[in-house]
């Protein structure tokens, strides 16, 4: 039994919003990380 799918495409807006609200907070981690690192060591 095979049935035909049709490919869902998400919106490119609901997209970027998606990766805005991993990708933001993530890259503020990782800066808060390094420059706490950069304290240790400097």
């Amino acid at each position: 039994m095979s049935t035909a799918q049709t490919p869902v495409t998400p919106s490119t807006g609901k997209l970027i919003l998606a990766w805005a609200l991993v990708g933001v907070p993530l890259a503020y981690g990782v800066y808060e990380t390094l420059t706490r690192v950069a304290g240790l060591f400097g």
